[in-house]
């Protein structure tokens, strides 16, 4: 079978909608994907998994001294709601959050810098911080060509406590400081809800081996605001050229095709996975995984999630068949990081954009920049590890993780911060 690009083109379109986690969106996605899988000869299904969200009801965020301005925001979904009449507390901005800018931020309403990560979380946490404001964008954003999003304060964090939070531009936020804002008065009002997201899920049956299984996977689901096709419709239509070529070339080895949901909120959908499917696991022999793809202008990379043996490997075969790949060895933010957790090697393969020539994670991140072609020539790289693997008389990739990536993992997941955290909590529910 020839790999087709344009088949791949036609089939993002098809999904490049707005497709956020629990959506009816998302759903109208998966159910996409699954009739495209029953096309090509093989029936799919949809497993259903239960992920938090939250509706706003209320956020706001006011400067009361030494002036009086009212600031643009989005709730953290999940935080902290403040009393019916909001918080009003000094203000204080502190910077990236390290010990020198807290020394006098408790009891205040904090502006931190960017994206808020558990190590700057805890150490607000820890300073008795009131609330907290993130900020996104760039000064030279226009407002009518950006959006705000709505973030949501995870569960790995709020082990740690918290607090109410919002999220401002950082257009609004250097006046702020610039002014010298002192007191600010916050209000947030949210409600937690539990939603569905799903997984797709095709399996092809190996002919000679079908007790070992080797995956495909990639993420289908988008962030607010965006369609998503880049980041990560690409790799979606991808792994769905892959069931094609399997359908014609039956694999020695069972093959599943995995589509994973609500991935944007923290890896729920492989995580739901791996937790559902636990008996499976240990006939798991290797995950490939393909995340964002098709710039015209960008670069091909592999992250190899495994012994430095598969890494070679990867690199040796990507040479002999004239892939231009960049091959490391290193984790990768998306779905293959529950299966390294259980000592599942694995790959991800991304067509990255060049700096100024693709948009992730916002409004711009469409088909305007991505071609046919470049679908297709990260699927060439794709299909040919996936069948050389797939089809080996002998498995050649050992079962087993070097400890730094175990280590990599680890602290990914934040595995000895959560640890910590529930020491702290049990010595205070024993005193």
């Amino acid at each position: 079978m020839q790999i087709s690009g344009q088949r791949e083109y036609e089939l993002l379109e098809k999904i490049g909608f707005t497709r956020v986690a629990g959506s009816a969106e998302e759903l109208k996605a998966a159910e996409i994907l699954k009739e495209e899988c029953g096309k090509i000869g093989f029936p799919a299904v949809i497993e259903d998994f239960k992920i938090e969200d939250a509706e706003i009801e209320t956020a706001t965020l006011e400067i009361v001294e030494p002036f009086h301005q009212e600031i643009p925001v989005t709730g953290f979904k999940c935080a902290q709601n403040t009393l019916d009449e909001g918080l009003t507390a000094d203000f204080l901005y502190v910077e990236n959050a390290e010990e020198a800018n807290l020394t006098d931020a408790a009891g205040k309403i904090v502006l931190v810098n960017g994206f808020l990560r558990l190590p700057a979380y805890r150490k607000l946490m820890k300073a008795g911080v009131a609330a907290i404001i993130t900020m996104e964008g760039q000064l030279r954003d226009k407002l009518s060509e950006t959006d705000l999003s709505t973030r949501t304060l995870r569960s790995t964090l709020r082990a740690f406590g918290s607090v109410p939070m919002v999220n401002m531009r950082v257009l609004d936020a250097i006046e702020m400081v610039r002014k010298g804002a002192t007191k600010a008065k916050l209000t947030l009002k949210n409600t937690v809800v539990e939603r569905i997201s799903h997984n797709v899920v095709c399996t092809v049956p190996g002919t000679e081996k079908p007790e070992e299984i080797v995956s495909f996977g990639a993420h289908y689901d988008s962030v607010p605001f965006s369609k998503g096709v880049y980041d990560n419709g690409a790799g979606s239509v991808i792994i769905m050229e892959m069931l094609r070529y399997f359908k014609e070339n039956p694999p020695l080895r069972t093959v599943k095709f995995m589509w994973y949901g609500a991935e944007e909120i923290g890896l729920e959908g492989s995580k739901a996975y791996v937790r559902d499917h636990k008996d499976e696991l240990s006939k798991h022999l290797f995950m490939i995984n393909v995340d964002v793809g098709g710039p015209v202008l960008g670069y091909e990379t592999l992250a190899v999630t495994g012994e430095e043996s598969l890494k070679n490997y990867a690199e040796y075969l990507m040479k002999i068949i004239g892939h231009p790949v960049e091959v490391k060895q290193s984790i990768y933010s998306s779905d293959s990081i529950p299966y390294a957790d259980n000592g599942i090697p694995a790959v991800n393969f991304s067509r990255n954009g060049t700096y100024g020539a693709a948009y992730i994670h916002n409004r711009f991140d469409t088909m305007s920049f991505l071609s046919a072609d470049m679908l297709a020539k990260t699927s060439v790289g794709v299909l040919e590890l996936g069948k050389s693997v797939i089809n080996a008389k002998v498995f050649p990739i050992e079962r087993k993780l070097p400890q730094n990536i175990i280590d990599d993992v680890d602290k990914y997941l934040y595995k000895k911060e959560l640890a910590e955290a529930e020491e702290e909590k049990k010595a205070e529910e024993a005193k």
